[in-house]
């Protein structure tokens, strides 16, 4: 799966590794021929900047890293490197061949055919470790490479692959080592210092990158890709003028410019003007930018940045004319108004002159969609009520027009495009009259019903309230649901109207009924891969997760030998794999569910090290813009959304696995009631494996039947078997905490605003015992959210945590704990605060539900605290999920009181699945 820039680069090829080793050896003096002959250019046009020293990777003349290879000991007692015959020379070429076109097991009996005669041929050694690696054995190839070292720890090719196998693994720090001391044996070799470099800007070592990349242009000055990479190198670097100077220092050396029609000149002139950009001097970068618009292939780039850098400059007139002109050439896009607006100084008060722009454009463009609907964002109404403009308004009169313009087409997207402006109580309620009244006026389709589904008209108008009271800032689902039946009466075959009845059964709590309809819009149409989608997804919120995969199966090729899942891994449908991960987590399968949460940590590991072959793809392409944006985008890849909720439900299932843990230590395994939740386990884990092996053999089945002529995949090919399917090893991990932490910290790092993250954090190190780490994710949390229910419930148990921890704090982590704590005093008496913090939010049940967690943590009676929880259920609210949380607590408390809790909870809310009774279990037979 691909999200947001990155993948804009990432797309646009998969380039082969096998670049890496590809002319791997042929820099070996008795291999390789001569080098051709480099251009000369003078040292005076060469970049300023210090010759890279040669790399020192070992300490005095023999002692190298142990992580490296052989010790000294071996080394002195290594013999000298074995020389080849022709005809063995002729056989060492043969296995380079073959490892390079992946004939590894011809590649593997010529080398055995030298290692007979030579059997302490380094270079051969090597070449073996390489060609039983590319087979899966890591170990043994590793093996072979220690043993090369030892045998000539002076070649340069046995440290090369050496870093070549470390690569493989990942281990970049180890691989460059390794690359670095092959360097120093061979300080000429180009791929060598290609693969440094390449390692050097994957591992974000900027000025090791400048180092090697300002080698590779003295070595090969006449490439232009040598000088755009150091150019990058120091912009990444920070060293913007040295950039600047480098690209530069190659356009002067130039005989003859470059032809009009080149892609990668243009480019590079654009990466050269954004650097001047980047320093400040917009007058000078707009000076560069008309210098080289004429001919320059990237026209709306060229026209973009020349109306940014004329509005940074203060050039009202000439800002205006050139953003009239990209509006001329895209009217739909929002940014152009918004900077046309402030480049002519209109404020947000000046609605009539911003609305004349729009109403411009709209008039030279009839169907622009923009110029009709961006003004309903600013057009006031604030704090009024419909009934203050029985003649109109502004807002109304326009928001009229637009609402029944979409209408009357049918636009599917007309309540998506208005939503935003619902935090707006005015618009929302002026929007909602407008569409009843719309509803009012306007005529059924002819003959009362539509066979093919339209939405134009009548059913168009439903089809928006529906959406209207279904959306969480306007919500009456009872309405909701009422808009959409009437227009099922009318247009009964349309799969909008299903889905959004799914999704109104989904937020009254019923999971079963949701799935169920969101089925039967699927089958209305069933090539369509979104509703089937939808349909799975519903499928796993109601934890039906075998059904679920065989749903997605119908569009998957079916063809892998481990099943759709392992297709579905490899498609890197995170979505899935979290709404799986999280469907097991109420199945009570915490192994399979880590094995989803870990699937997706590791997709973000690839896209992390995709990047890796576009440092070269980029260069070789021109594509430097794109290439510096997905570096950066890189750079804070794990901030997003995706990465954050499955990280979040990785590190709750490691958190409940701690506290079982150490709950039965505290018992020491002797209770009954864990005995049998073990046995319970057993049975559920068993199961699971059943159903999800016969999901994915029907699935295959299904997908033979759909598809007879398709050609049937051997299964006797080599597939990588996992060991470990149901995540057994995962969850029996001896560190729990440990294995949270490593999904919690790119959480702090990159999502430091997200009060999930922080709440998480907050558990983790409270957990292990690091208070001031807990008291920095506490604070973060009290600054984002003070009223927060969870927050509150942390605050109270880091300052009862303190209390009894104090006499063995450090001195300084005592002064710096006491002098950052300041959401509670440790004179204050918790049970008061509690009180008053109950006071303030009594008529929220979250709020409610918290502050009795916190009254049984303060030692107060369970019996108390059970029919307090009760209280919740006489609130005056349709929110469910607070009395979900109080189910939870009865059964982690193992109250008796549960069933009479769930008993009703039920009454209260007949509709939510999760207060009946579970159905009985799928026959097996």
């Amino acid at each position: 799966m691909c999200i947001s820039l990155g993948v804009r680069v990432l797309s646009v090829c998969r380039q082969s590794t096998q670049y890496q080793t590809r002319h791997l050896l042929r820099s070996e003096h008795h291999l390789a021929p001569p080098p051709p002959p480099l251009k000369y250019v003078p040292t005076s046009r060469l970049p300023v900047s210090p010759s890279p020293p040669a790399p020192s990777v070992c300490r005095g003349s023999l002692q190298c890293p142990p992580v490296l290879g052989p010790s000294v000991q071996q080394l002195s007692l290594a013999a000298m490197p074995q020389p080849l015959s022709s005809k063995e020379n002729s056989l060492f070429r043969q296995v380079i061949r073959n490892y390079e076109e992946k004939q590894y097991k011809r590649g593997l009996k010529a080398a055995e055919q030298i290692l007979k005669k030579n059997p302490k041929h380094g270079d051969t050694l090597a070449m073996k470790g390489l060609i039983i690696n590319s087979l899966g054995k890591t170990d043994e190839a590793f093996a072979l490479a220690k043993e090369a070292l030892t045998a000539d720890m002076k070649s340069h090719i046995c440290w090369h692959v050496y870093g070549i196998l470390y690569r493989h693994q990942k281990n970049f720090e180890e691989a460059i080592k390794a690359y670095k001391f092959a360097l120093k044996l061979e300080p000429g070799s180009p791929q060598i210092q290609r693969d440094l470099a390449f390692l050097q800007i994957q591992m974000r070592d900027y000025q090791g990158y400048v180092q090697s990349r300002t080698a590779m242009l003295q070595s090969k000055s006449q490439l232009r890709q040598n000088w755009t990479a150091l150019a990058v190198a120091h912009h990444l670097a920070g060293d913007l003028v040295q950039a600047e100077k480098v690209l530069t220092t190659y356009e002067e050396s130039l005989k003859a410019p470059p032809s009009h029609a080149d892609l990668e000149n243009s480019e590079a002139l654009l990466y050269k003007n954004s650097i001047i950009a980047e320093t400040g001097d917009y007058q000078r970068a707009l000076d560069h930018l008309q210098s080289i618009a004429k001919h320059n292939l990237d026209r709306l780039a060229v026209l973009e940045l020349r109306a940014e850098y004329l509005a940074k400059l203060g050039k009202k007139d000439e800002a205006i004319k050139a953003y009239r002109a990209l509006l001329d050439r895209n009217s739909e896009h929002p940014e152009y108004y918004n900077k046309l607006a402030d480049v002519m100084g209109l404020g947000d008060s000046d609605t009539n002159a911003r609305k004349a722009i729009y109403d411009e454009y709209a008039q030279k463009n009839p169907r622009c969609d923009a110029a009709k609907r961006l003004p309903l964002d600013f057009l006031t109404g604030a704090g009024r009520k419909v009934a203050d403009y029985p003649t109109g308004n502004d807002f109304h009169d326009a928001a009229k027009i637009y609402l029944k313009l979409m209408l009357d087409k049918g636009v599917p997207s007309t309540f998506a495009n208005l939503k935003h402006l619902y935090s707006d109580p005015f618009k929302k309620e002026t929007l909602q009259s407008l569409a009843h009244d719309y509803v009012e006026t306007a005529e059924s389709p002819a003959g009362g019903g539509s066979s093919d589904g339209d939405l134009k008209g009548k059913p168009a108008g439903l089809y928006y309230l529906a959406q209207h009271y279904n959306y969480h800032l306007s919500r009456d689902l009872a309405k909701a649901l009422d808009f959409v039946d009437k227009g099922l009466v009318i247009v009964p075959e349309n799969v909008e109207f299903h889905m959004t009845k799914a999704r109104i059964w989904k937020h009254r709590g019923n999971t079963r009924k949701a799935a169920e309809i969101m089925d039967q819009a699927r089958n209305l149409d069933l090539k369509d891969r979104y509703i089937n989608t939808k349909a799975a997804k519903y499928q796993l919120r109601n934890n039906e997760t075998a059904k679920a995969l065989k749903t997605m199966s119908l569009f998957t090729r079916n063809d892998n030998a481990n099943g759709p899942l392992a297709e579905l891994i490899d498609m890197q449908s995170i979505w899935y794999l979290t709404e799986d991960g999280e469907a097991s987590v109420r199945n009570g399968l915490i192994g399979l569910a880590l094995k989803r949460f870990h699937a997706v940590y590791n997709i973000f590991d690839v896209w992390q090290e995709d990047q890796f072959d576009f440092h070269s793809f980029s260069l070789r392409k021109g594509q430097i813009r794109a290439y510096v944006d997905m570096i950066r985008w890189e750079d804070k890849l794990r901030e997003h959304p995706f990465y954050t909720r499955a990280a979040l439900g990785a590190i709750a299932a490691y958190l409940g696995i701690y506290d079982s843990k150490l709950a039965m230590d505290e018992v020491n395994g002797s209770a009954n009631g864990n005995a049998e939740d073990e046995a319970e386990k057993k049975r559920a884990l068993k199961k699971a494996k059943k159903e999800a092996q016969k999901a994915e053999r029907e699935a295959a089945e299904q997908a033979a039947k759909q598809d007879p002529n398709k050609p049937k995949t051997s299964i006797t090919e080599n597939v990588k078997k996992d060991d470990d399917p149901i995540g057994l090893k995962l969850a029996s991990t001896d560190q729990p905490l440990v294995e949270a932490t490593k999904f919690l910290l790119p959480i702090l790092q990159f999502s430091p605003k997200s009060i999930d993250g922080q709440v998480a954090g907050f558990e983790v190190y409270i957990r292990r015992e690091k208070y001031l780490l807990a008291l920095s994710c506490l604070n973060a949390a009290i600054a984002i959210d003070p009223t927060n229910p969870v927050v509150h419930e942390q605050a109270v148990r880091f300052r009862k945590a303190l209390t009894s921890v104090a006499a063995s704090l450090p001195a300084k982590v005592a002064e710096v704990i006491n002098s950052e704590f300041t959401a509670i005093d440790a004179s204050t008496d918790l049970k008061k605060y509690n009180a008053g913090f109950l006071e303030k939010h009594k008529d929220s049940a979250a709020h409610v539900v918290s502050t009795i967690k916190i009254r049984k943590l303060l030692g107060e009676d369970q019996k108390t605290c059970e029919k307090a929880l009760f209280g919740i259920l006489d609130m005056k609210s349709d929110d469910w999920e607070p009395a979900a949380e109080a189910l939870g607590l009865f059964y982690q408390w193992r109250s008796s009181e549960a069933d009479a809790f769930r008993k009703a909870a039920e009454e209260k809310w007949p509709e939510v699945t999760l207060f009946k009774p579970p159905p009985p279990p799928p026959s097996t037979s």
